[in-house]
């Protein structure tokens, strides 16, 4: 597993998913703009913990939902 540095979530700039609804229920948002990690947090808990993916992994689980949600 590789390890990196801790990005500043001070200076991330956060924006909800699109596959998250507008009246407010289970929402994920996402901080672009870091190189090897996406952060990624609870709309609902905005000073909360947030999560952080490496890159790659993050775009794998994306490409998975994507394709499944072609499926249906």
């Amino acid at each position: 597993m590789a390890h990196f540095s801790r990005p500043d979530p001070s200076a991330a700039v956060w924006r909800k998913s699109s596959y998250s609804n507008q009246e407010g229920g289970n929402c994920v948002e996402v901080a672009d703009g870091f190189r090897a990690v996406v952060p990624v947090r609870d709309s609902k808990a905005p000073h909360g913990p947030a999560l952080c993916f490496e890159a790659a992994s993050w775009a794998a689980f994306i490409g998975e939902l994507k394709a499944e949600h072609r499926r249906f």
